[in-house]
């Protein structure tokens, strides 16, 4: 296959948003394919082999000619390691972030332990602080703290669009 189609992967901490814009943006993108990797997670809890499951299903998504967006915690490391990352053009990443308060709200709702929302707080701070240095391109930032899911849905959709 050649390396025509991009993949896009809507990341964020836990808390930010990800699974709670998925059917809106199944709406506004009925040409996309859009995945929560986190549907798997009863079945199968090795990260890396989800990992590598999700890029196979987009790979063979890729191949029909569509393009596939994927809404989960993915790190640019670990999907480079995945067996099918070359069949990509490029993978394209947008973080999903809400303030801590919010955030905290959100993961409390989970009952999530101090330490787990600490740690979240942590990591979606390191994102904000990386989008420029980790990610090329930079990885553009969508506040979710106060914005409706609609208003979420259509900025990842202009992204989308912008690298389609």
């Amino acid at each position: 296959m050649e390396q025509i189609i991009p993949l896009f992967i809507v990341t964020g901490a836990s808390g930010s948003g990800k699974s709670y814009v998925i059917n809106e943006l199944r709406k506004i993108l009925p040409d996309y394919d859009i995945f929560d990797p986190d549907d798997i997670r009863e079945f199968i809890s090795d990260d890396t082999v989800i990992q590598n499951i999700w890029l196979r299903v987009a790979r063979n998504i890729a191949e029909s000619g569509r393009m596939t967006i994927i809404c989960g915690t993915e790190m640019p490391e670990d999907i480079a390691k995945c067996v099918d990352f070359s069949y990509f053009k490029h993978i394209y990443y947008l973080n999903l972030h809400c303030d801590e308060e919010t955030r905290e709200k959100r993961l409390r709702q989970r009952n999530w332990s101090e330490e787990m929302i600490q740690n979240h707080k942590d990591f979606a701070k390191w994102l904000v602080e990386n989008a420029d240095k980790a990610y090329m391109p930079h990885m553009p930032i969508v506040d979710t703290s106060n914005t409706d899911v609609s208003e979420i849905a259509a900025q990842i959709k202009e992204w989308v669009i912008k690298y389609s």
